[in-house]
């Protein structure tokens, strides 16, 4: 028993000094100018992602990733979004999808040609398990940094939905992120990151921290304004009654009249059937059809019969 010990023991110590003697790994090298413009050449094409993906197609099922406008990219699945926009300084990542989902975002981004190791930030839509529960992978991957709200995040932090939130017991708790991790930005103040600039709207409604983002992306003199919008859907447990909580259906209301104004070449959403992309896609033009201020009116009428429906009981 004792040299069964001596044994062990010495294969111990020569793991660990054989791991003490593993050099340092070299930083992964930013974007060059020359991979950024082999990213926008080589980008699969769209017609990739209508041909695998159907209209609310499943949450975790995997697709390739395309190029929405100059360095912004999806890299979500069939049915959750997740958007890239690259730079030569690193990249920001908008969403992670599930925890399975971020399996397929950090594939798609080598895909393109790009380093996972780049991302500088992950940036938030709204604090539910199939666009942020993957953030922890992520960061496992990463060691990127979570920009979100305020009120989402002590959700991320704890892995716990908060006890306001429409949908509140009907999921389980997410893998938790160290406080450390996750800064919470003030919306409508710009924020950039290494280089790339991004402004958070407040879009409270399907949960208090939702959170509308918007961006310039440009193709040579080419440049559009994309927005990432939230869900805005009034969608709750049985036992919620949005009536029931008048200062957060009025923070709906002035979400949805926030978004309605903004400035919206491409519009973008968590869900990609909600704003029509796969029927964009197919009509070959992704800043055609439902914009910011068709899209709100959209959220609006859908709250309206919400509230007509709760009435009516």
């Amino acid at each position: 028993m004792f040299a069964r010990l001596q044994a062990g023991l010495a294969v111990g110590l020569t793991a660990l000094l054989l791991g003490a003697c593993v050099a340092p790994q070299p930083p992964v090298p930013l974007a060059s100018p020359a991979v950024l413009e082999a990213a926008r050449s080589n980008a699969p094409s769209p017609a990739g992602w209508t041909a695998a993906c159907g209209d609310w197609d499943e949450w975790d099922k995997r697709a390739q990733p395309f190029r929405i406008h100059g360095d912004t990219y999806h890299v979500g699945t069939c049915g959750i979004s997740a958007i890239l926009v690259a730079g030569e300084n690193g990249h920001v990542l908008l969403d992670s999808g599930t925890r399975d989902g971020a399996r397929v975002v950090l594939s798609n981004i080598r895909t393109l040609g790009f380093q996972p190791q780049n991302l500088r930030a992950v940036l938030t839509s709204h604090e539910h398990f199939d666009h942020v529960g993957g953030l922890w992978w992520i960061y496992q991957n990463t060691g990127t940094k979570v920009l979100t709200s305020p009120q989402a995040a002590p959700v991320i932090e704890t892995g716990v939905a908060a006890s306001d939130d429409p949908q509140y017991g009907m999921h389980g708790p997410m893998r938790p992120l160290a406080s450390q991790v996750v800064s919470a930005i003030t919306p409508g103040e710009a924020v950039t990151i290494s280089g790339l600039t991004f402004t958070p709207i407040a879009t409270p409604g399907h949960t208090a921290g939702a959170l509308a983002w918007q961006w310039r992306s440009c193709e040579g003199d080419d440049c559009k304004t994309i927005v990432y919008a939230d869900s805005l859907s009034p969608v709750s447990s049985d036992d919620y009654r949005f009536s029931d909580h008048p200062r957060f259906v009025q923070a709906f209301r002035d979400g949805i009249t926030r978004l309605s104004t903004l400035n919206c070449d491409i519009l973008l959403t968590p869900h990609p059937s909600a704003s029509d992309m796969r029927d964009k896609l197919v009509a070959g033009d992704i800043a055609a059809g439902m914009d910011c201020a068709s899209y709100a009116s959209d959220r609006l009428a859908r709250l309206e019969e919400r509230l007509a429906m709760e009435a009516a009981r």
